[in-house]
């Protein structure tokens, strides 16, 4: 504790004394190496990374400024290769990459290498799955170089369409030659991401863990929470109640607290019964004492109960939860489950007679026209079932079947016999159950309408 409380200081008094030394960096910037200024912007990178935040306003100043001076740089300065290696890993680190362009175009004497040169050009224009191979070959000569793991990084982002493995080998050769960095933390971040892509069970378990000791603080840890979380609703059974613990217990609280709600709410979307109420149960146990701070946490744990024989009790609880403590995304995933719940409840209504005399449907066709609604609708047989999308372009066997139905033959009448048949032996549905289903699609339209508002 007493080495962290140290660190901390050194790493203010370094940060103060950069800040106090801006100005006059500002105004004789022409007279400073671009490779020293490079190692400010790094350093003030991976401060950022490392908890950092307020380092963003100085980050934005001294990629200006470094700008500036590489354009307005005498050529001559470029003959020693620190400042060629400043301004290529200043292009990879979020620098204008017209002035990587301008530096090249004017390189009369070969200080730059065009092989690089060019693989970077194409990747800063969108155009990287093009220098895949060709980056992979280049890192291989760089690998000893300052700007090897700036390479590996780029060579990993290129490589992910074509080749996850291999990607994930550029972002471990990143990370573990820039330890404590920015490279590190954007290679770990990544490399989560395409293992849960992957389905990469174990190792996203471990990039993940690495991540939440390390750079915990980053301001793109939210992007992390977001990717452990898809890990873990998405390999449930895999991903154990331990490994969940092992990385969020680098956590304070809040953060505890804050994942956890996100992987309930998540699973309880994706009806992970078990998994929402474990997470919710998490939650509340890190909410504090004041009255709605386990709001959220009570909502998705009561969301994954709606279906079961519980239902009262479900809308009991859901009616209990005050309005106030709950986001508007979260009022509407309310509001969608006590429409459910609700419909649940509901007992179905006796069908109309048509007065007397009033045209209509024999029974018979009434019972067989909805008993094949029954059977074309899968909505009615699972009402949670994806809507699925209709088929746009018929298939060669449903043109074949309209030709003939369209082209009279001497079997027309024997099939006709035969459906008529058939439709009398098919089984009859109770008019109540008729009526209830058709209700019932009605008010399953209105809560797909309200969970297509609310979003995932």
């Amino acid at each position: 504790m007493v080495l962290r409380r140290f660190s901390l200081i050194a790493l203010a008094g370094c940060a103060a004394a950069l800040l106090g030394s801006l100005p006059a960096m500002a105004q004789g910037a022409e007279h400073i190496e671009p490779y020293r200024m490079l190692r400010s912007l790094q350093f003030v990178q991976d401060s950022v990374v490392r908890g950092d935040h307020s380092a963003a306003d100085m980050q934005r100043f001294m990629l200006g400024t470094i700008d500036q001076r590489l354009r307005e740089a005498d050529p001559a300065i470029f003959a020693d290769p620190r400042n060629v290696d400043a301004a290529l890993i200043y292009a990879m680190s979020g620098g204008n990459p017209q002035t990587l362009e301008f530096l090249v175009a004017r390189d009369v004497d070969g200080h730059f290498d065009n092989r690089v040169a060019d693989a970077l050009r194409k990747y800063l224009s969108g155009k990287g799955t093009l220098i895949s191979k060709t980056l992979g070959e280049i890192l291989v000569e760089y690998k000893d170089t300052d700007i090897a793991p700036y390479l590996a990084l780029v060579a990993g982002n290129v490589t992910i369409a074509l080749d996850p493995a291999a990607a994930l080998k550029h972002y471990d050769w990143a990370r573990l030659s820039a330890p404590g960095t920015i490279v590190e933390e954007a290679a770990l971040r990544r490399s989560l991401s395409v293992a849960v892509e992957a389905h990469m069970v174990d190792k996203a378990k471990g990039y993940a863990n690495r991540y939440a000791r390390r750079f915990l603080y980053s301001p793109y840890a939210s992007q992390f929470a977001d990717l452990f979380v898809e890990l873990v609703v998405a390999n449930v059974g895999a991903v154990q109640p331990a490994d969940i613990e092992a990385t969020l217990s680098y956590m304070d609280v809040d953060r505890r607290r804050e994942v956890y709600l996100r992987m309930a709410r998540r699973a309880a979307i994706d009806g992970q019964k078990d998994l929402a109420l474990l997470a919710s149960e998490q939650a509340g146990k890190l909410a504090g004492d004041a009255a709605g701070d386990d709001a959220m946490a009570k909502l998705y744990g009561t969301l994954v109960k709606v279906p079961t024989e519980g239902v009262g009790d479900a809308i009991a609880a859901l009616t209990a939860i005050p309005e106030a403590a709950l986001t508007p995304r979260d009022k509407a995933l309310r509001q969608a489950a006590e429409t459910i719940a609700k419909e649940v409840l509901r007992k179905p209504e006796a069908p109309q007679s048509p007065p007397d005399g009033a045209p209509g449907a024999e029974p018979a066709a009434q019972d067989a026209a909805a008993t094949a609604a029954a059977a074309a609708d899968p909505e009615l047989q699972d009402p949670f079932a994806p809507v699925a999308a209709p088929d746009s372009a018929p298939t060669a066997e449903k043109q074949a079947a309209d030709g003939a139905a369209t082209t009279p033959s001497a079997e027309a009448p024997q099939t006709a016999a035969k459906a008529s048949a058939e439709q009398a032996e098919a089984p009859a549905i109770d008019p109540q159950l008729a009526t209830f289903l058709e209700a019932g699609r009605s008010k399953l339209g209105a809560i797909d309408d309200l969970l297509e508002e609310e979003g995932p």
